[in-house]
């Protein structure tokens, strides 16, 4: 006696379900570009800074007083440089009438081209201090959360320093892999013509379901795809995109990722106790005319819920041995009962 049931034909949606863990759309490492000693942290760690905001600051006396050498020196420069120009000027005609000697001129000439550089170096040299005078602020490279301070004020500290982190988190990013069958599903639903991942998943909305369980109330989109396949473990980085207006979503959470990839129009399903897998390939029994048995080989779909979905094989009207078909072989007859169980 076998449990025998029909095809189940119905429009299949099959969803994809990923692991995906929340990045800021922009991360910012905010480092110092001098070096000294911190004297004041300007913000409130953990929270919303604007762009250029200061957050740290440095020392400035000593970036001050660089600064105030730095003009005091190209002031001397432009004053060199006033001196050789009148010495110049009133050698010209001196020379012309060969009251002095024309190398006296060519020396005077040499002496105001010298006293140009050093005024061109004084400005360079004060652009710079200034500069570094203004980098004692240290400033917030992006719009975003802020993290835990890294230092303490009154360290000493440089370029290579980390003080601390900034995140644009609204809208934020979730990384999660694909399959590569499944990337190619959906690329595939792209407009004839083009077989493109991101024109075809633009439609497809994405929903985000937070560690506790709950499904997160706005809905994401497919942002972008890494470059390549993952030869070890088949898949596709993707990223996707979500607003993030109350930022309740920070980076380093893990969230469950689900999206519609495909919709099957009228599919055929049977139970999954009905399918038999052997060296690769997969059969189901069928139960024909006078109650006698044929095991016939199909292709498989997706699984959905205790259903397997058959791409190829079986057609509509086919009955199939959902449960006893390993106690029977190909050409009995057998005593069909219904199949109770199935989940249809």
């Amino acid at each position: 006696m076998v449990q025998v049931t029909g095809i189940t034909r119905k429009n299949l949606p099959i969803y994809g379900n990923w692991v995906g863990t929340l990045e800021g759309y922009q991360n910012a490492r905010i480092q110092p570009q001098v070096t000294g000693y911190l004297i004041r942290q300007d913000y409130r760690e953990g929270s919303y800074v604007r762009k250029d905001q200061v957050l740290f600051e440095i020392d400035p006396r000593p970036f001050q007083a660089a600064l105030d050498q730095a003009k005091a020196q190209m002031a001397e420069a432009q004053a060199q440089l006033v001196k050789t120009t009148l010495d110049v000027n009133r050698d010209i005609p001196e020379a012309r009438a060969k009251a002095i000697p024309q190398s006296q001129l060519d020396n005077d000439r040499q002496a105001q081209l010298a006293a140009k550089a050093s005024v061109a170096a004084g400005q360079a040299a004060v652009e710079r201090a200034s500069i570094n005078l203004g980098y004692t602020k240290v400033r917030s490279l992006i719009g975003g959360i802020a993290g835990i301070a890294m230092v303490q004020v009154g360290n000493l500290v440089g370029p290579s320093a980390v003080l601390t982190s900034v995140s644009q988190v609204s809208p934020i990013k979730v990384y999660f892999p694909i399959s590569e069958q499944e990337y190619l599903t959906i690329a595939q639903r792209a407009a004839p013509g083009t077989v493109d991942f991101l024109s075809a998943a633009s439609s497809i909305p994405l929903q985000l379901t937070l560690s506790n369980n709950s499904v997160y109330p706005y809905r994401g989109r497919f942002l972008f795809t890494d470059r390549q396949v993952d030869p070890q473990t088949g898949t596709i980085q993707v990223v996707g995109e979500f607003p993030n207006p109350s930022r309740l979503l920070r980076p380093g959470q893990y969230a469950s990722v689900r999206a519609l990839t495909q919709m099957l129009k009228n599919a055929l399903l049977v139970p999954q106790t009905a399918v038999t897998q052997l060296q690769g390939s997969y059969q189901v029994t069928l139960v024909g005319a006078g109650n006698r048995v044929h095991v016939q080989n199909v292709q498989v779909g997706p699984q959905v819920g205790s259903l397997w979905v058959i791409t190829a094989g079986l057609k509509p009207g086919d009955r199939v041995v959902a449960e006893g078909s390993q106690k029977v072989r190909d050409g009995e007859t057998v005593t069909p009962q219904p199949y109770a169980a199935g989940d249809r």
